[in-house]
């Protein structure tokens, strides 16, 4: 049986650092935050399990992880409010103050910084005159340096509210800001409309806007693996637990058609179902020509100034 949750204030509740939270508001969270959290609740088998989206549904109410949203996850969930305070401030995605309408994320890991990620976040940085988890005096941007956006196909990329930017430019950057600060609608490269910060927690959290399928879903660097295939035919091993349906379509191509293949101009020769593939639509983001490059026959990339064969 889960003992007692203590109130607010009481020896053995943790509350938000001093400062964390500027606008830390008194009593509870709107009634229908509450309901929507008692909602996610009950979509798990365990409860406790709907811990992290009612975090983010905090985050697209107050703006940041409060106190009160600390203790309106405790109670709904009956566990302490230690327990919720210790995710929260475990993973970065919760912040423990109020972030800006539109949240830049510039990846400074490996490959991002090799090609002008750490220069980006400088000149960002000092054109709005914040540092790392800081946010502008009008609300509108803040700032981060993330440690990989998972989009190493498009470095250097940065995200804003966690949709990407590719191939981008410290001034690039800057003008995207620029763009966002003065009110204009800005469409990320391979997703929809950006929306703000507040309105993408609420999706995080598990409560859909429709935007899903809006924009491209892959570009041609992410698909260069998959062309090669069909251009010789390679295909994954069989899985020892695949559907005989499933299996059977994908050998023969016949089943229900859900999407057109990319590596044909006219956009023929459509996936089955049995691939295991959706739609897949190309970005216009730019890649990198490697001209000094050529597949053989067999697939592998000759460097004709070295002169070797490499996968």
């Amino acid at each position: 049986m889960t003992a007692a949750v203590p109130p607010l204030g009481a020896p053995g509740r943790p509350t938000v650092e001093a400062g964390t939270a500027a606008q830390v508001a008194e009593g509870e969270l709107p009634e229908q935050t509450l309901a929507e959290m008692r909602e996610l609740a009950g979509r798990y088998p365990q409860a406790r399990s709907a811990l992290l989206p009612m975090l983010h549904l905090v985050q697209s109410v107050e703006g940041c992880v409060t106190p009160r949203g600390i203790e309106a996850c405790a109670d709904v969930l009956g566990i302490s409010a230690a327990e919720v305070s210790g995710v929260a401030t475990f993973y970065t995605m919760y912040k423990r103050r109020p972030v800006g309408d539109y949240h830049v994320g510039v990846c400074i890991n490996t490959l991002c910084a090799v090609m002008g990620g750490d220069e980006i976040y400088d000149q960002l940085q000092d054109h709005l005159g914040i540092g790392n988890d800081e946010t502008t005096d009008d609300g509108t941007i803040s700032i981060e340096r993330v440690e990989c956006n998972a989009a190493c196909d498009y470095a250097p990329v940065v995200m804003v509210n966690w949709e990407f930017f590719d191939n981008q430019t410290p001034d690039s950057t800057v003008e995207l800001v620029q763009r966002l600060r003065g009110g204009q609608s800005v469409r990320s490269t391979r997703g929809p409309v950006v929306c703000t910060w507040r309105e993408a927690e609420r999706v995080i959290a598990g409560f859909p806007d429709d935007q899903a399928d809006e924009g491209p879903g892959a570009g041609p660097a992410s698909l260069a693996g998959l062309r090669l295939a069909r251009v010789h035919g390679w295909t994954a091993p069989g899985s020892s637990g695949a559907e005989g349906k499933d299996a059977a379509e994908t050998k023969t191509g016949e089943g229900e058609r859900v999407g057109a293949d990319p590596g044909t101009p006219e956009g023929g020769s459509p996936y089955t179902r049995g691939d295991q593939e959706t739609r897949i639509d190309e970005s216009s983001a730019e890649t990198v020509d490697e001209t000094d490059r050529t597949a053989d026959a067999d697939g592998r990339a000759e460097n004709p100034e070295r002169g070797e064969d490499r996968p």
